[in-house]
């Protein structure tokens, strides 16, 4: 049975992930929402299928990406943004805004209760009102906004996003779009020539030159309102555009692009409850980006597989399942428990890899552009290194740290996705050249091993102090490795550092300016260099090494996200509030730790008179140098 468990526990994992992986079959009759969430369209400056579109702005105003309504139906985001776009009367009655905030629940009048989703429908008479209030709350810098504030503005831009995309590829309220739009194509011809005629002072049609003018405003506001760019350029290096200045654009042209007629047609067949003409209409307007925009359509295509394999969030129960498993290994079964969580481990970061690669592709940039691929970044880098540690020492320590580490970052790299599109183009600043990507890779390389033998010092004291099995080779294997895993952080912080300060002689023309993010980063280094020159010098032993370890998860913390708070600096691109009781905590509970470790060894349950379990008789003569500072 031991031999076997390794494999069988592989295998239930494999079989887990290949069922996640299996395209999902459409239901005789129903809408193709597969298709037709991998159509291109342009959001943000960046080319994205609907159906990441979907799932952001899902996100962004519901704080998840499926919607739960009365009685237990689910509503994926993808069927969530076809009924905004084709079916918005519909839309309007789901409870998808999240308002928790009792006094904006008080400017309309209604009391605080459990309920915190509310509709479209609900908000319609105040639209006015939370529009002034969240402008008086924009003009306010975030350090200075009230909860109250920061709820309303959150409000307002939520029903202005959901605004923008009910007006996106259709008026809304438009019933027979389709219709609608032949007969605005064949009355340009007309309509151009009562316009020259009564420029000539001759007699014109004025009443088709009006029916012509009247849908030209109406387009116009279409153009303004849009959320989504959906009509492709028809030709080479041309510019993208919503479905209301196409059809302006039309005017000179006198005709309208087909994918906006597919759109309208779409559009028609799904409020008839026409399936089966949606589907058709949905394969038309496939073939047609196939044909005539294959990148777009290739690439669309494939972001629209990695929204729904979600390969991080395999990794993170994997690495979740792989930590228990080396846990439970210092219990008993040690050497199949650590083979068992040695391969989850492995096919886990096969995954992380592969979401990590497929992010590169999509960006086209390395892996590191934004404070959520850091997180992905920083994980990956710490699980290879603990990998290699395990494969070293061979004890489940390196296999625990791995599990733990990856699930954290993830766990992080999840909460910071709370904001949109994580793909989203880089920032002008950022977007310069290779002393950029190769700093950060190499900075966040060094906030990877910093985490590691932070977490390497956890477990030393956790197993020191609460349990008996931190024996002498433990302790011995464990400071080993957070030794070399700082001298390790201490050459990529350094390199990173420097690559930075090249970068930004060549963005800002000086090498040093002391910004935030700057100092945050020499901070690391300057405690990498002390927790290495107090042990050269014999200043600190074990216990003393994982206590200034243990304080350099606070260091590396503050300078990944902490310097982000500050809200000044030219590292713009990373900031935010929101995590700052989670950074607050975090720096607590590490210095609570720290506080444990120096009691007094006597204390520790592992160096107790007596305490060692009697199978390791050499245990219980264990030197004070073991764990002494």
């Amino acid at each position: 049975m031991k031999r076997s468990l390794p494999g069988i526990i592989l295998l239930f994992a494999v079989s887990w992930i290949g069922a996640n992986w299996l395209p999902h079959k459409l239901a005789k009759d129903d809408v193709d929402l597969t298709k037709f969430g991998k159509i291109p369209v342009l959001v943000g400056g960046r080319m994205k299928p609907l159906d990441t579109v979907a799932r952001n702005s899902l996100l962004i105003v519901h704080g998840k990406q499926e919607l739960r309504l009365e009685g237990g139906q689910r509503l994926s985001a993808m069927q969530w943004l076809t009924d905004i776009l084709f079916s918005a009367s519909a839309a309007d009655q789901y409870p998808v805004f999240l308002v928790q905030n009792a006094e904006v629940l008080g400017l309309f009048g209604w009391e605080q209760s459990d309920r915190k989703y509310f509709s479209f429908i609900e908000f319609s008479p105040f639209l006015k009102q939370i529009d002034e209030q969240g402008a008086q709350s924009e003009k306010l810098e975030s350090v200075q906004r009230s909860a109250y504030q920061n709820a309303i503005l959150n409000l307002r831009n939520a029903l202005s996003l959901y605004q923008r995309l009910k007006n996106s590829v259709q008026p809304e309220g438009a019933e027979n779009f389709a219709a609608e739009l032949e007969a605005f194509e064949s009355s340009i011809p007309a309509a151009g020539r009562a316009a020259s005629q009564r420029a000539a002072g001759e007699d014109f049609d004025k009443a088709k030159l009006d029916d012509v003018v009247a849908l030209m405003q109406r387009y116009e506001r279409l153009s303004e309102m849009a959320y989504i760019l959906a009509v492709p350029p028809l030709e080479p290096n041309g510019q993208w555009h919503s479905v209301g200045d196409s059809l302006l654009r039309s005017v000179g042209t006198g005709e309208i692009h087909p994918v906006v007629k597919q759109y309208a047609l779409l559009g028609d067949a799904y409020r008839a409850g026409d399936h089966s003409m949606f589907n058709q209409h949905v394969d038309l307007m496939t073939a047609w980006f196939t044909k005539e925009q294959p990148n777009a359509a290739k690439r669309t295509s494939f972001e629209f597989l990695f929204n729904r394999l979600q390969p991080f969030s395999q990794s993170m129960a994997l690495y979740v399942l792989a930590f228990l498993l080396a846990c439970f290994s210092w219990l008993g079964w040690n050497r199949a428990l650590n083979r068992s969580a040695f391969y989850l481990l492995l096919l886990a970061l096969a995954i992380h890899t592969f979401g990590l690669v497929s992010r590169m592709y999509l960006q086209e940039r390395p892996p590191v552009t934004n404070l959520y691929s850091s997180a992905i970044f920083i994980g990956w880098g710490a699980v290879i290194v603990a990998l290699i540690l395990e494969r070293i020492f061979r004890d489940g320590i390196g296999a625990a740290c791995a599990g733990a580490i990856g699930f954290i970052t993830l766990i992080i790299a999840h909460h910071l996705a709370g904001s949109g599109d994580t793909l989203e183009m880089l920032q002008a600043v950022l977007d310069t050249n290779i002393w950029l990507a190769t700093h950060v890779v190499a900075i966040t390389t060094g906030y990877s091993a910093m985490f590691l033998a932070g977490m390497l010092a956890l477990i030393y004291v956790i197993r020191g102090v609460f349990t008996r099995s931190l024996t002498k080779g433990t302790a011995d294997s464990l400071a080993r490795m957070t030794y070399g895993v700082v001298c390790f952080a201490t050459l990529f912080s350094f390199v990173g550092t420097v690559l930075g300060g090249i970068w930004a002689d060549q963005s800002w023309g000086r090498f040093w300016g002391w910004d935030p993010k700057e100092n945050g980063a020499v901070l690391i280094v300057l405690w990498c260099a002390i927790i290495l020159h107090a042990r050269w010098g014999g200043f600190i032993r074990q216990r003393g090494l994982m206590i200034m370890a243990i304080f350099g998860n606070v260091v590396t913390s503050f300078s990944w996200f902490g310097v982000n708070m500050l809200g000044v600096g030219l590292h713009s691109y990373g900031f935010m509030q929101k995590a700052f009781p989670w950074l607050v905590g975090f720096i607590i509970s590490q210095l609570a730790l720290m506080a444990i470790a120096s009691m007094p060894l006597e204390r520790w349950r592992s160096f107790r008179t007596g305490s060692v379990s009697p199978r390791h008789p050499r245990e219980q003569k264990l030197e004070p140098t073991v764990a002494g500072a």
